[in-house]
């Protein structure tokens, strides 16, 4: 199977090392990549928003299958590009088209879907420019802490959680008036605060039926003990030991089966991951957000779980046999340590070689923000390195990825130390 993969983080790098391992592969080509997507496949200079190069591509070189990673081109529309081109009509792809899409691609639209089929989520209120007075009103009527979600993909930054009603007043209306967050918040979604422990659930389906593959946790804040700034990710750990059986039981009873039955009766064309945020709130789960693809970086953390052979299970979303497909795991736990660049997720420098990747035997190094400088890596992005290892718990597993951060380094590195900590009695 001849194969194209989109985009070029560290979720990319997992898949494409999670692809490289089959048994049915041919050939895989990654676009963008990155540094270390070269050592699994071809990294070839597309833009995966565009989707006039894309098409060339996959007609030129007989490309079966084209694997979305980012969520921008799924919002974009590019199932629906391919969906409605004659000369595609032979070519899979695994992500869901630009109306499945807007479970990320809108906040209001996942809030409104979420109602209409009584899925568990925090009270909310969607407010615009012309309904501001409202949307004041409405946080007037909350307690703290207040939470405002810009509507639009924000490239993670656009959710705020404030103690002060003054100060959740002023960004109100900053992101509605100001544009704080570009046409993102042009619509801003104003819900109550959930207390709780969050947890990360991912699925794949065909739109008939689904495979759950295993939670996560990650850590957004860039400092310990979940302090300072969010980011797009500082870690993740695989399993999570409070997401036991009766918990887990019920985010398949009250959260995913009612999404997957709610997306096919109302005609929604969804074929690849469902991503749930979730929080569990005193032993029931409520969700946050969806996701329109796997997170980053729990991607790292997950992917090294799966034992079943991934295109075997994407060959069955292709053609809606998926219920038939076996999916297995790894009976062991995964951590991820992310290595960020100086002054992240703020202003930081590019262009840092990276060195002592070749000294790491026992662990997997996935390349987040990098690209190739002849033979070397260079860092290319804020999130630059994610180390994931395997234990027969998630102690051991931790362990063993701050063992091999030791022998890796680049000008500014930085990385959080407690990673998995809150997990370990």
């Amino acid at each position: 199977m001849k194969i194209l993969l989109l985009g070029s983080g560290g979720r990319e790098h997992a898949l494409a090392w999670k692809m490289a391992q089959s048994s049915i592969l041919d050939e895989l080509y990654i676009a963008p990549g990155n540094s270390g997507t070269r050592k699994h496949g071809k990294n070839v200079a597309i833009d995966p928003n565009n989707f006039s190069a894309v098409k060339d591509f996959v007609l030129e070189n007989n490309i079966e299958l084209v694997v979305v990673g980012p969520e921008e081109p799924l919002v974009n529309g590019i199932a629906d590009f391919f969906n409605s081109d004659p000369m595609l009509s032979n070519v899979s792809l695994i992500g869901p088209d630009a109306e499945g899409a807007q479970l990320e691609g809108s906040k209001d639209f996942a809030k409104a879907f979420m109602k209409r089929h009584n899925i568990p989520t925090a009270k909310y209120g969607t407010f615009t420019k012309d309904s501001l007075e409202k949307g004041i009103a409405f946080l007037r009527g909350m307690n703290a802490p207040y939470v405002l979600k810009a509507d639009g993909l924000a490239a993670g930054k656009g959710v705020l959680i404030l103690n002060d009603l003054a100060e959740a007043e002023r960004e109100l209306t900053s992101m509605l008036m100001d544009s704080k967050f570009g046409n993102a918040s042009a619509k801003v979604v104003v819900e109550q605060f959930l207390d709780g422990r969050e947890v990360s659930v991912f699925v794949i389906t065909d739109g008939q039926s689904f495979k759950l593959l295993p939670e996560a946790k990650d850590y957004k804040r860039i400092g310990e003990g979940d302090t300072g700034l969010n980011t797009g990710g500082m870690g993740a750990v695989s399993p999570v030991p409070f997401a036991d059986a009766a918990f887990m039981d019920k985010v398949h009873n009250q959260i995913i089966v009612p999404t997957t039955k709610g997306l096919k009766s109302e005609g929604i064309h969804y074929k690849g991951f469902i991503f749930f945020g979730l929080i569990n709130v005193k032993g029931d789960p409520y969700v946050i957000e969806y996701n329109c693809r796997l997170g980053d970086p729990e991607t790292e953390v997950v992917l090294p779980r799966l034992k079943s052979d991934i295109l075997d299970l994407f060959e069955g979303i292709a053609t809606n046999t998926l219920s038939e497909r076996d999916i297995q795991f790894y009976d062991k736990s995964a951590a991820t340590i992310m290595l960020v660049s100086g002054g992240y997720p703020k202003a930081y420098k590019k262009g840092k070689q990276i060195y002592g990747l070749n000294s790491v035997v026992d662990s997997l190094c996935f390349h987040a923000g990098t690209r190739s400088d002849g033979p070397s890596s260079v860092t290319s992005g804020g999130r630059v390195l994610a180390v994931t290892s395997y234990g027969k718990n998630i102690e051991f597993a931790i362990k063993k990825s701050y063992e091999a951060i030791d022998k890796i380094s680049f000008e500014g590195m930085n990385y959080r130390k407690d990673i998995g900590s809150d997990l370990i009695k």
